[in-house]
């Protein structure tokens, strides 16, 4: 209640970061009881002075119906406004919703680009997103080897779907050597994580290596940390993400 208090005059006085963080105090249920309504009008108050952080919050909020009508149209306008002020979280989403059509026209060429802009600030789904467009060849050329590079730069992050893509490119030669250690580790990681797809993956590979090459994957796995990225701290996703598109 004490930082409800210090804030809401701040907040009321027009501080765009107070308004913000007020709004975000009713949306989590921090010192307050939860009211997703109070929290859309401060955050779309700080939206409209420009604050990018809560530009892409209510994007969210409208894109998912919380504390505002859903309206894809709106989402639209408020992750864009954020994403041209360089946020990734913004620009992941904006790409998530040209590459589905979401409240615009299906552009997947206006997918990649935004995509872009938020894997080169080394946001791990994005850079998953991205590689899955040049795996597949929309919206860009077809390019295996860019695709198995933005799987790996996601893959050691932590990102599942992405280890699980590069280890089927791994066990396939897609984009680069075959390698079945690489595919046994990177598969069993995204195992870990998830029970989908993976133990399977791994049960074939398996059935091609040799006991030895079993057991120098599983240390891999074992002694594997991720990297840390240096990627902005993301807010909650749109329903959309972390992995908008399908893994293959």
């Amino acid at each position: 209640a004490t930082a409800l208090n210090e804030l809401r005059p701040l907040a009321e006085q027009g501080l765009a970061k107070a308004q913000y963080v007020l709004g975000s105090m009713y949306g989590n249920g921090y010192g307050v009881r939860r009211d997703y309504a109070q929290a859309a009008k401060w955050i779309g108050m700080a939206a409209k002075q420009g604050d990018a952080v809560a530009q892409s919050k209510l994007g969210m909020m409208y894109a998912n119906g919380v504390g505002v009508p859903e309206d894809q149209n709106e989402a639209l306008k408020w992750y864009r406004q954020a994403a041209e002020q360089d946020l990734a979280e913004a620009q992941l989403n904006l790409g998530i919703m040209y590459d589905l059509g979401a409240g615009v026209a299906r552009d997947l060429a206006e997918a990649v680009k935004w995509y872009r802009e938020a894997a080169r600030q080394d946001d791990a789904r994005a850079q998953h997103n991205l590689a899955l467009m040049y795996a597949d060849g929309e919206g860009v050329a077809q390019d295996d080897e860019e695709a198995r590079t933005l799987f790996l730069r996601a893959a050691e992050q932590g990102h599942a779907p992405a280890q699980h893509n590069l280890g089927l490119m791994y066990i396939y030669g897609d984009g680069g050597p075959r390698d079945l250690v690489k595919a046994h580790m990177w598969l069993h990681l995204a195992a870990r994580q998830s029970k989908e797809g993976a133990p399977k993956g791994n049960e074939m590979v398996e059935s091609w290596m040799t006991a030895e090459e079993i057991a120098e994957a599983e240390k891999l796995a074992r002694d594997w940390r991720p990297k840390p990225s240096s990627a902005p701290p993301s807010t909650e996703a749109h329903d959309h993400s972390p992995s908008a598109r399908p893994t293959r």
